[in-house]
């Protein structure tokens, strides 16, 4: 049966439609080119699935007829998703994770056609109550709401790391790695006030083709101006639309459409997209239309379009195990491009370069790239930018392609971009060779002196924060009436059980000799128990940034007597001692540190809670001064003895 189709005899502007449903539960929007309407607006979901549920559910529908579109499943597949497709290394830390995956079902819509009328789509009569309640709304839609988009900053180290990244990545073409994979950095502000009113105001600058906006509640938001169709399915019928090279407005068509590097680019994602829809396409089915630039807001595309005939008992599961992430935002080969990309960006992507859209019963299924996106949680907003990364990128030139990506974006939020400066990639170092694996859990290590755990408050309070951000636990965690002297190791489980170790206190370290290595991001604000324990290695960000040791943290004497450690900026463990120190010692603070700030310095020490501060060097062993300096201060009562009340 076809969808209950009302018209609402109104034709209200897309803002309006959206304010009407902001105050609902879970609303969205989406407009552009949207299974023939140019806007597609809900709320109210009967229910809600994340994670990797999301494939169970598209497991049980196989694209519409196209007849209307009345309701479904809306929502977005974030790009971590591949994880539950394809088998992947580790990927990044994620600085503030929104869910995996998430989708609604909605048995009800409003729809906006080609002339601007209105109407209300349902599943359903069991929708029809929400009738009127909404055509009164969008009669008399409420008032705007303000909002402001406080600046678009990189990301710690994210511009020295991004150019360093693309002369790594060009580094691996050349050498066979592979062909082409897509490098991105990320900027990030403050946001305040209403994502939809953002959404509303922005959409009507950009005028986005496949624009969309979803409010996954708790003040998380994700608002994407996409100009990209990733897949769309009527019946058996499955079109892509990848888009790959870039040009500045100013530089014309034809300059794009004659460039020897963007069509390199592109000719590689559209022999992909071909080969991901022919796992699930009848033999002989798949075919490439011509390529042709189009404009978007600031920019010039390639575009190309690729249809398939899908085989009969194919489900749309099927499709986007196939062809999730989408080839024009990872690389190819793409399995190849997945673990490069994982390996070379500081942060993890969530929504972004993942997809954005909806599955219905009759209208089938439809999905963007989510490109061109903002992402809101917790007052914090990030956007994602980048491009394709071939044998002959220049690494500034890239960096000046992703921010110009960004800037319209950025702009009609009100907000500005950085300026692509020139950056000289730092020397190459010796690689760290694996991330930790967060399935694995999480750890704290207390030390216990004369019969008690020394600071467990705070490294308590430190596990629960984490497990909080990453698992959604909250532990229950049991230490010892009496534990023995040395270390209590408290080990957390990803589903939120925790065990406690006693163990008796391993020998100090009486020195350590530091070898650099270095890994994008970091390690990142959590202590996984996956977490490398070689103590020599020294961990830099691919921008030269010094991070941390494995277990430890690092500290130099500088040769005006101060004493220095990295900024806590989301790509290191912020240490229990390291904090008491900071706390305590006047000589004591933040800096950001290179490798030839530890060469010059008289004295390299490093602190953790079990060894307190042991001295170190860099590729030799640790100075005089640096012995002096660590037993000197192994006797500062706030960083030897001080033991505070634990929660048991």
């Amino acid at each position: 049966m076809p969808p209950i189709r009302v018209p609402l005899g109104l034709a209200p502007p897309l803002a309006d439609a959206v304010r009407a449903v902001r105050d609902d539960a879970r609303p969205f929007a989406l407009v552009g080119e949207w299974a023939g309407a140019t806007a597609i607006v809900g709320s109210e979901p009967r229910r809600v699935v994340e994670a990797a549920g999301v494939l169970d559910v598209l497991a049980e529908t196989r694209g519409g007829d196209g007849e209307g579109i009345g309701g479904g499943w809306f929502g977005f597949l974030g790009y971590g998703l591949a994880g539950a497709i394809e088998r992947l290394p580790p990927a990044p830390p994620r600085p503030v994770p929104l869910p995996l995956a998430s989708l609604g079902f909605y048995d009800h819509v409003l729809i906006r056609d080609g002339d601007g009328a209105w109407w209300f789509e349902a599943l359903d009569e069991a929708a029809l109550p929400r009738l009127e309640q909404l055509r009164a709304r969008l009669a008399a839609p409420p008032a705007p709401r303000p909002f402001a988009l406080d600046g678009m900053r990189p990301a710690p180290g994210a511009l020295g790391r991004h150019v360093a990244a693309v002369a790594e990545c060009v580094e691996r073409i050349a050498a066979g790695e592979l062909f082409q994979a897509n490098v991105t950095l990320r900027l990030e502000g403050r946001f305040d006030g209403s994502a939809a009113d953002a959404f509303a105001v922005a959409a009507a600058t950009l005028e986005p083709r496949h624009g969309t906006f979803l409010d996954l509640g708790a003040g998380r938001a994700v608002l994407s101006f996409s100009p990209e169709l990733f897949l769309r399915r009527s019946g058996d019928e499955v079109v892509t639309s990848p888009i790959k090279g870039t040009a500045p407005r100013e530089a014309g068509a034809a300059a794009l459409l004659a460039s020897a590097k963007d069509a390199a680019e592109h000719v590689m994602i559209v022999d992909l997209s071909r080969n991901d829809l022919g796992r699930v396409a009848d033999y002989g089915s798949v075919s490439a239309g011509s390529v042709r630039a189009e404009p978007h807001p600031g920019l010039w595309h390639l575009v190309s379009e690729i249809r398939a005939r899908v085989r009969e008992e194919v489900t749309d599961a099927d499709v986007l195990r196939a062809a999730f992430p989408p080839g024009s935002v990872t690389g190819a080969p793409k399995i190849q491009a997945l673990k490069v990309i994982a390996d070379l960006e500081g942060s993890q992507r969530e929504a972004y370069t993942g997809a954005i859209g909806f599955a219905s019963p009759h209208a089938g299924l439809q999905l963007n790239v989510a490109i061109r996106t903002l992402e809101v949680a917790g007052g914090r907003a990030w956007l994602g930018c980048g491009g394709g990364i071939v044998a002959d990128s220049d690494p500034h030139a890239e960096l000046r392609e992703a921010i110009g990506k960004a800037a319209p974006i950025a702009r009609a939020l009100g907000a500005t971009v950085p300026a692509a400066v020139a950056l000289a990639p730092p020397a190459p170092l010796p690689r760290w060779t694996r991330r930790p694996d967060p399935a694995r859990g999480l750890l704290e290590t207390i030390a216990v002196r004369a019969g008690a755990p020394v600071d467990a408050g705070a490294h308590l309070a430190r596990l629960c924060a984490s497990a909080r951000e990453l698992y959604g636990a909250e532990p229950l965690v049991t230490l010892p009436e009496d534990p023995p002297e040395g270390r209590l190791r408290v080990l957390l489980a990803s589903d939120g059980t925790a065990a406690v170790e006693a163990h008796a206190e391993a020998a100090a370290a009486t020195e350590v000799a530091l070898e650099p290595r270095a890994l994008a991001g970091g390690l990142g604000p959590h202590k996984w128990l996956d977490r490398p324990h070689d103590p020599a290695w020294l961990a830099l960000d691919l921008d030269g940034a010094v991070l941390e040791a494995a277990w430890a943290n690092v500290w130099i004497e500088a040769e005006d007597g101060a004493l220095l450690t990295p900024p806590a900026d989301g790509r290191i463990l912020p240490g229990i001692t390291r904090a008491r120190l900071l706390a305590a010692n006047p000589r004591a603070r933040e800096a950001p540190l290179t490798l030839a700030d530890l060469e010059r310095a008289p004295a390299i020490l490093l602190t953790s809670s079990v060894r307190l501060v042991t001295p170190a060097g860099l590729l030799a062993p640790a100075s005089d001064r640096a012995r002096e300096l660590a037993a000197a201060l192994r006797e500062d009562p706030a960083i030897s003895t001080k033991t505070q009340s634990y929660i048991r």
